[in-house]
């Protein structure tokens, strides 16, 4: 049994247990360090003590996937945050050096995000200073990045020279300063990729746009990835929370002597045309890079495929979950869910694994498509699924886990996780979050609640339970073991799924 160390980005299951659930019943062994290191949103991990963590298990590992912002920051949120040095950042990208040098056996894979530059005012995961003047801040970044092209309009230029007037520029130079300390770290890991220590690398862009400082930033990147020929070992492209599945499917694809044969399909002709919200390009180029980045190869035909990739896809802008039976009427218009789903069915029946990407809705799954899956009887016949956050996010769950599903299928695992994935991307994200939400009475509120395992979440659990028995239960009944919100807040929640088959 091969052993991989992940180092994940964060605290957040997302991050810490969905890789784990993922090749459970495959002969892995992840090795993730104690929760206790690893910080809480805002608070950054214990710098040592990760570094330690990280040097002491090399010595029994075959592979590592390093969140680099969590070894050089202390988390996600913390890269964010810091007022470190450039030198005490990079001494911490080092240790990867460090380990290579005296385990240079170990496959070292790894990602480093480009700072994220949100549209709106909110200091949840910011500095407190972003709650009043993040959208300025943002719309700075836009409008000078436009002017630079020459496309700035007048009425931009206004808001632009309003914002110049305005804005606090302590706060303004505070922000900027830390995304040039932030790019020098990703132009060193750049070189780390270069030299052979990190064999492959990803430089995500989490919630990115096509123009502001998150993209200048990206020029500068792409640029210095041009400049040291590392085209073909480093990726960039929008995501960051889904990251260390890509490259642990990567990782064990290199393992298996596998590349998988996926054959993408849309939902609508137009699917892969549009640019996904909080990302900064069309997505049919993301699955590109999505389904390379873990070890596949895309083919042009559904015979030639081991896997069918279908993208449930909007014809059109891309709306929130949370508005879909608004926006439901408007994206049938241009597409045909009942043709994906009899094409899911008929790949299905030949012999094909496939894989339920649903990128339709940002921040939930399509429930249409949930409905339509369950008349078919396929919902638990599928490989895998996902649907939560961005596109990207939603991409690099359920690309790997098809994967998995090649290698390794049959495993009651698999539909453990296909049952996580349906209670929190159709039951949460899509319904449950939004109810309980607008139920909220003080002192509680969307970014503060009562506590990771406090009566809202009791609230949030009753009524999960409740759509699984409405809309999941058939083939499988699902039960929730575990229940909390990591964050304390009603944007994720923590989970645990059983699935147990009726016969």
């Amino acid at each position: 049994m091969k052993k991989i160390a992940i180092l994940p980005l964060d605290e957040r299951p997302c991050n810490y247990q969905f890789n784990q659930l993922l090749v459970e019943g495959m002969p892995y062994e992840i090795i993730a360090p104690d929760l206790s290191i690893l910080g809480l949103k805002k608070q950054k991990g214990d710098l040592d003590k990760i570094s330690t963590w990280l040097k002491n298990v090399a010595k029994d590992v075959d592979g590592m996937v390093i969140a680099v912002d969590t070894l050089v920051y202390g988390g996600i949120v913390p890269s964010r945050l810091h007022h470190d040095d450039v030198e005490t950042l990079l001494q911490r990208l080092n240790v990867l050096k460090m380990i290579k040098e005296e385990y240079p056996h170990i496959k070292i894979y790894a990602y480093n995000l480009i700072m994220r530059n949100p549209k709106y005012s909110s200091s949840d995961e910011e500095p407190d200073y972003y709650e009043y003047m993040g959208r300025e801040i943002h719309l700075y970044g836009v409008y000078n990045h436009k002017k630079s092209l020459g496309i700035l309009t007048e009425e931009e230029s206004k808001t632009l020279e309003r914002i110049e007037k305005t804005i606090d520029h302590t706060n303004l130079k505070d922000y900027l300063d830390r995304r040039d300390k932030n790019i020098e770290v990703n132009i060193a890991f750049l070189e780390l990729i270069k030299e052979g220590i990190v064999e492959f690398g990803i430089v995500p862009q989490d919630d990115s746009s096509p123009y502001g400082l998150t993209a200048n930033d990206q020029v500068r990147v792409r640029k210095a990835i041009k400049d040291l020929n590392i085209e073909l070992t480093c990726y960039m492209y929008p995501g960051a929370d889904e990251v260390t599945n890509t490259l642990l499917a990567r990782l064990i694809n290199q393992y298996e002597n596998k590349k998988p044969l996926i054959y993408p399909y849309y939902a609508s002709i137009t699917g892969g045309m549009q640019i996904p919200l909080y990302e900064d390009r069309i997505l049919n180029e993301t699955v590109k890079y999505q389904v390379l980045a873990a070890g596949g190869i895309l083919v042009s035909s559904l015979k030639e495929a081991e896997i069918a990739l279908l993208i449930n896809v909007s014809s059109n802008d891309m709306t929130e979950a949370n508005n879909q039976h608004e926006a439901s009427l408007a994206y049938d218009a241009n597409r045909n869910l009942i043709e994906y789903v009899e094409f899911a069915n008929y790949a299905l029946s030949i012999g094909k694994k496939v894989i339920i990407a649903d990128v339709a809705y940002a921040n939930g799954g399509d429930l249409n498509l949930l409905k339509l899956l369950r008349q078919k009887g396929i919902l638990t016949k599928i490989s895998a699924y996902a649907g939560w956050n961005t596109s990207s996010n939603t991409l690099g769950t359920c690309i790997p886990q098809g994967m998995f599903d090649l290698i390794y299928p049959n495993r009651k695992e698999n539909i453990n996780f296909l049952g996580l994935r349906f209670v929190e991307d159709f039951g949460y994200c899509s319904v449950v979050r939004k109810n309980v939400a607008k139920s909220l009475k003080e002192p509680n509120n969307y970014f503060l609640i009562d506590g990771q395992r406090g009566k809202v979440v009791e609230q949030i659990k009753k009524e999960l339970n409740n759509f699984i028995k409405n809309e999941l239960n058939g083939e499988y009944t699902f039960e929730i073991t575990d229940i909390y919100s990591p964050w304390n807040r009603m944007f994720e929640t923590g989970l645990k799924v059983i699935a147990h088959e009726n016969k």
